[in-house]
């Protein structure tokens, strides 16, 4: 259970850091890798609670990360 979350961390940094290099977000590198980690986390516990998700852990840490970077930014620009 540490090495999947340890590696969901892992994946959510690199979706940050690959979303910020892409040009898909420019909110910089530090607040994309911030955001991608918490919403990893989230939904790792959500996982974890209640069983929701996709089978491998791999897949719910890039959804989730890139559902935070969509949500997020746009939910503080007015």
């Amino acid at each position: 259970m540490f090495l999947t979350l340890m590696g969901t961390v892992v994946i959510a940094g690199i979706v940050g850091y690959a979303a910020e290099r892409s040009g898909f977000t420019s909110n910089g590198y530090i607040p994309s890798i911030i955001i991608c980690v918490g919403g990893a986390f989230l939904f790792y516990f959500v996982r974890l609670m209640f069983g929701i998700g996709f089978q491998a852990a791999g897949w719910n840490a890039i959804v989730s990360s890139i559902g935070a970077l969509i949500i997020v930014p746009f939910h503080w620009k007015r």
